[in-house]
């Protein structure tokens, strides 16, 4: 063989073993390969896989109830969808963007805008919270990239009734205003979670694996009576509306436990469609918004004078002529009451004689007992933007502030603070913080006055319900009633204006063993009538007259006729 041939075999068989050990190299690194993928490193592409097909989806927790002290439902949650798009996905001709469009009730062109607009996003909301019937419709359409999500959308049984103390929740079911922002986080309940695949279409295919369970949100019991709360609605919507005023509150409170049993405001607002909502309508005005209390304090001014022990139920003031100077300023009556007991200085709501009282305690005193039936302090209620209220400053009190406090000028509160200090009238001296949620006791409170002041407070109140009262129209027919008018001057640009009033009476019933209070306050009303006897006297009157029928509480005085107006303030 020549020695051409030689290197010609040579050469092929080099080339022979280079293609074997090539080929041997790849089954070897092919079978590394799939030992490292399969057995040492098994966990690799099963997660890219379940990357790319498996998510975790989060599931909605039902939101608890609220329901009124009886169990009545104020506000529940009913299921519905969300329509969601991927932009990035979708596949929709101009069919079926007609025909989604018209399911919506939106305009085909606002659709294809927000779609441009989203066009680099994975997600976009195009209309929350529809109907499940229409879901369904829209379900039907099948158009990639389309999709559902169930949510809950609230709704509010009681409706305006209800609005200012129950509240409402925003888009994303979260308490935004009232109790349902006080008690979101015990309401939302927890999400869920749950292990979905998508299809190559990215939909969801239905199952999946529940990782963890969603627990649904407590159910909160109000203090709150919706039978009261449509009595106070109903009388209240009525006079705002006869005598064209600019609004009103009531507020009714259990006299032993503290906890508010009606609360409402006009004008209200339905909370089911806020679509042309007033943002005004929105505030809670009994606890929002703050007031001088005029006449309604004159009972903490003698409540005071009794506890300094200088006066008793014996005691005469000298009120003649009807005005008294004081630092260069004039305090009147309606007319010269001449020399009164304290009951007469109730009953006839004399502002001279509350002032001579005031004047001969010391600054320190007065302020303290006011203090202690709660003025500018809080409730304890922890309502949403609740307000204190304001007390004047001691350190700087002028001998006329301590005048005009004693017949509710010079400090500020709300209806909710001055129903709370008539509750302490009421049960004897005992202060407690004002509740929302239904108590199953009172609880223990402080003692902020002697059992014996408050009774004989409570007794010169009832003269005021009685012909030759202030507010003979605030009687109810059977029971007994110790209350107190205000007829106070709307402050106007560093003064007061001469023909804006505020229309006031704060009451408590039976007076012989009392379980109710109640504030109303009507915000300048139209017309020649304006004092708080002719004006929030008769809501009292209303109101009550119904709340003693349902609550089935006993009469205590069957002899009690319909008085006559005799005298107004």
């Amino acid at each position: 063989m020549s020695r051409k041939q030689k290197t010609v075999i040579h050469a092929g068989a080099w080339r022979l073993h280079l293609v074997r050990f090539v080929f041997i190299s790849l089954i070897l690194g092919l079978g590394w390969r799939l030992a490292d993928i399969q057995v040492l490193h098994p966990d690799f592409l099963r997660d890219q896989g379940d990357a790319r097909h498996i998510r975790n989806v989060s599931t909605t927790a039902h939101r608890g109830m609220i329901l009124d002290r009886h169990g009545e439902p104020l506000a529940i949650s009913t299921p519905v969808h969300s329509v969601w798009l991927n932009p990035k996905k979708h596949e929709m001709d101009d069919s079926q963007l007609q025909q989604l469009a018209r399911l919506l009730k939106m305009k085909s062109s606002s659709i294809s805008n927000k779609i441009k607009a989203n066009k680099k996003r994975g997600f976009i909301y195009l209309k929350r919270r529809v109907t499940p019937k229409l879901a369904n419709k829209i379900k039907q359409l099948k158009i990639k990239g389309l999709g559902l999500q169930r949510e809950y959308k609230r709704y509010y049984p009681a409706s305006e009734v209800t609005a200012h103390l129950v509240g409402f929740n925003n888009i994303d079911d979260h308490g935004q205003e009232g109790l349902e922002l006080t008690y979101n986080e015990a309401l939302k309940g927890i999400p869920g979670l749950k292990r979905m695949v998508r299809d190559r279409r990215g939909n969801y295919v239905g199952g999946g694996e529940q990782i963890r369970a969603s627990k649904s949100g407590q159910n909160i019991n109000l203090s709150v009576d919706l039978r009261l709360q449509f009595l106070a609605h109903q009388s209240l919507k009525s006079t705002v509306d006869k005598y064209n005023a600019r609004s009103g509150t009531a507020v009714i409170l259990d006299v032993q436990t503290a906890e508010v049993l009606a609360m409402v405001n006009q004008p209200s607002f339905n909370p089911n469609n806020r679509r042309h909502l007033k943002l005004s309508h929105l505030r809670n005005s009994a606890v929002i918004d703050v007031f001088e209390p005029g006449s309604t304090v004159k009972p903490f001014t003698v409540a005071s004078g009794l506890k300094s022990g200088s006066f008793d139920l014996k005691t005469k003031i000298d009120t003649r002529p009807g005005t008294l100077k004081v630092s260069g300023h004039t305090i009147t009556d309606h007319r010269n009451y001449g020399v009164i007991d304290l009951a007469t200085l109730i009953k006839k709501s004399s502002n001279v004689g509350a002032s001579k009282i005031a004047l001969s305690l010391e600054p320190e005193q007065l302020w303290q007992d006011f203090s202690a039936f709660g003025m500018a302090e809080p409730t304890g209620g922890y309502f949403p933007g609740e307000v204190m209220g304001h007390m004047p400053d001691l350190r700087t009190w002028r001998k006329l502030d301590r005048a005009t406090l004693a017949y509710g000028y010079g400090l500020n509160t709300s209806a909710l603070q001055l129903a709370r200090a008539y509750t302490i009238l009421a049960n004897g001296g005992i202060s407690r913080p004002v509740s929302f949620q239904k108590v199953d006791k009172a609880p223990l409170g402080r003692r902020v006055f002697s059992q014996d002041i408050m009774k004989d407070v409570m007794s010169m109140m009832e003269g005021v319900v009685k012909t030759g009262g202030t507010a003979s129209q605030a009687a109810v027919e059977n029971y007994t009633v110790a209350g107190k008018t205000g007829t106070v001057k709307k402050a106007k640009n560093g003064g007061y204006a001469e023909s804006r009033y505020l229309s006031l009476f704060a009451g408590v019933i039976p007076a012989s063993n009392p379980r109710l209070a109640m504030v109303v306050m009507i915000d300048d009303p139209q017309g020649d009538k304006y004092y708080g006897g002719l004006i929030a006297a008769p809501v009292f009157s209303e109101v009550m007259t119904g709340a003693m029928r349902l609550l089935n509480i006993a009469p205590d005085n069957n002899a009690l006729k319909s008085p006559i107006l005799v005298a107004q303030k």
